[in-house]
């Protein structure tokens, strides 16, 4: 059996966990609310980056579901098309399961799929999300691939409301690979950050949010090193226009 099947196998049977009812005695009323089904579609980020090298990057950030409050389905998908190159740079979908485990907290587990430039990769994923103390939103997931490398992420998000419409997005997400995988360009330790500050206009009810703001990307360690060797840059910085969309 190859690492593969392994990794799908233990994604399955995370799911079928995470899926699997509570045996404490619940409330009527809540079991009838939370049957209901719903769905709902994203474009988290939806943007054009212009750096201070010239690079020209359109960057897709976003999310559909369906299910119950209890439990439900998700499709989690970004990537990063480059001008330059008129190719996708990064690619990822991920397709996942996800139920409450605590109030403010949700587990999730399933499968994410790269098709950046080079080799595919499929990865085994279990994860949390959830908004931490003093509403910070807060996702990480932990990959497996089918190479048998391991990976966490980390994305934190904070909403600072200047007005009922006027909002500040101040985001950060970190990469760790804690084995390297060279036909990707992935170091071992610290691989990358992702700094931005975005100022958003309300319209529609939140359904339309136009913005503009700044993002810096950096790489580190051995990963940077794989990205010069290669031709690549380490570190830039972009201005940044787009809107976030919700259906």
């Amino acid at each position: 059996m190859n690492r593969l099947t392994v990794s799908l196998w233990g994604v399955a049977l995370g799911a079928t966990v995470l899926a699997a009812p509570a045996h404490a005695q619940e409330d009527p009323a809540k079991k009838t609310q939370t049957a209901k089904t719903f769905w709902g579609v994203s474009a988290e980020k939806l943007e054009y980056r212009y750096s201070d090298s010239d690079d020209e990057l359109a960057v897709v950030e976003g999310d559909a579901f369906y299910g119950t409050d209890e439990l439900k389905f998700r499709w989690l998908f970004e990537g990063e098309w480059e001008e330059a190159h008129n190719a996708w740079e990064t690619l990822e979908n991920q397709f996942v399961a996800q139920t409450p485990i605590s109030d403010f907290w949700d587990a999730k587990a399933g499968i994410r799929v790269d098709t950046p430039e080079g080799p595919d990769r499929v990865y085994g994923v279990v994860g949390l999300t959830g908004l931490a103390p003093y509403w910070f939103e807060v996702d990480t997931n932990l990959y497996v691939s089918d190479k048998g490398d391991a990976s966490a992420d980390f994305e934190a998000e904070y909403e600072l409301l200047l007005t009922n419409y006027w909002i500040v997005s101040a985001t950060f997400e970190a990469d760790v690979a804690f084995s390297e995988d060279r036909e990707i360009g992935v170091g071992k330790g610290l691989t990358s950050t992702e700094t931005g500050l975005r100022l958003s206009y309300d319209l529609i009810d939140r359904a339309f949010s136009p913005y503009v703001g700044i993002v810096h990307e950096r790489k580190y360690g051995d990963t940077a090193d794989l990205s010069r060797d290669s031709g690549g840059g380490t570190e830039e910085w972009f201005a940044v226009v787009g809107a976030r969309l919700m259906f």
